[in-house]
């Protein structure tokens, strides 16, 4: 177990963002991909809100939460309107109300009941808000998401609502560390992601990839990159 002091801590978090950023940047240039055309979210969860503060003054406006209660509680401790707060985790139809008006984007909308309370809570509140889609592409009965088979349907009956924009779709690879398996995961989302595209103008974000296979999504054609654990180290360090 490490043992930071806060100087050693925050000099840390920004030598590893550099590095990680050093680092997709290569695997960007190996691909052909333009680095600029990737979304980078800085997932925080169980890191303090000075962490936050940290990585934003170094430029970094995207993170993303798990659950909505530390969501909430680091939304208010930083009062930052330009951070760009992404819910990353499952969200509960209850708790939708004490987010909407300020999150950018909730990454894990699966059924439509839970799409009706964002319309119906971003309706009162005369916004529009965007989201991605989960799909649970690896079928794994541990992870939230709509069936593959279910996707299509999904995304149309969410397209009717007025105040909400399906604007991509995210997923987690399995829970493996067979590279081949969580590769033909990727590459089975990006063909679902350009099968809606098609017919969806609004698509322009696939979310997949973090710390252990953001590299394999990028080849894959991931252009939103969910990652922690490099960045801010292993969650298990005490202050």
């Amino acid at each position: 177990m490490i043992i930071f002091n806060f100087s050693q801590l925050t000099d840390y978090i920004l030598n590893n963002y550099s590095n990680l950023t050093s680092d997709i940047k290569s695997i960007c240039s190996k691909c052909g991909v333009d680095y600029n055309d990737l979304t980078l979210i800085a997932v925080s969860k169980t890191f303090p809100s000075s962490d936050i503060k940290r990585l934003f003054d170094f430029g970094h406006k995207d993170f993303g939460e798990n659950k909505v209660q530390e969501l909430i509680q680091k939304n208010l401790e930083l009062k930052n309107p330009d951070i760009n707060w992404h819910l990353i985790g499952h969200l509960q139809t209850n708790k939708v109300k004490y987010i909407i008006d300020f999150v950018h984007l909730i990454h894990s909308v699966d059924s439509l009941k839970l799409a009706l309370e964002i319309q119906k809570r971003a309706s009162a509140i005369s916004k529009v808000k965007n989201i991605l889609v989960q799909v649970n592409i690896s079928n794994e009965i541990s992870k939230s998401g709509v069936n593959p088979s279910e996707l299509k349907k999904l995304v149309k009956e969410i397209s009717y609502f007025e105040n909400i924009k399906v604007i991509g779709l995210m997923t987690i690879g399995s829970l493996t560390n067979e590279r081949n398996i969580i590769r033909k995961n990727f590459k089975d989302m990006k063909n679902l992601y350009d099968e809606l595209l098609i017919d969806n103008s609004d698509f322009k974000y696939l979310s997949m990839g973090m710390s252990s296979d953001f590299d394999i999504a990028i080849e894959e054609g991931a252009n939103m990159l969910r990652i922690g654990s490099s960045i801010f180290g292993n969650r298990n360090y005490k202050l």
